[in-house]
């Protein structure tokens, strides 16, 4: 019987060990989700909110600080801050508008740590 629980203590030998790096792992994880997603999520719906731009009329007649106006007033409806529609190129050829947004997000992590996201996308709409 002593030699039976002996051996089951022999066994666990070290699992706290390994519970306590698997809890920080997923932990890291965590921290990274929380802090890096708002980057995305706000991505997502400055894309969106772009694409969206092709069912604006006369589109293709506008001056890029009139279609940079109207996508900045449908961002501040949907609560996006910090994100600066200078960092939108457009460019017309014809009756097509090439909206070309490159820009970056840099996000604290922990201490003097941060990330870095750089985001660089393509619409292209043809005028009505």
């Amino acid at each position: 019987m002593r030699d039976l629980s002996l051996h089951a203590m022999k066994a666990q030998r070290g699992s706290a060990l390994t519970m306590v790096i698997v809890v920080l792992f997923f932990a890291m994880l965590l921290t990274l989700a929380i802090r890096l997603g708002p980057a995305y999520l706000d991505n997502y719906t400055i894309s969106k909110t772009i694409a969206g731009v092709s069912d604006t009329q006369n589109i293709a007649r506008m001056s890029p600080e009139d279609i940079r106006g109207h996508i900045n007033r449908r961002l501040a409806v949907n609560n996006v801050r910090g994100f600066n529609t200078r960092d939108i190129q457009v460019e017309r050829d014809g009756d097509s508008v090439r909206l070309t947004l490159d820009y970056e997000v840099r996000t604290p992590l922990f201490g003097n740590v941060d990330a870095v996201i750089s985001f660089n996308q393509i619409h292209e709409f043809r005028g009505r």
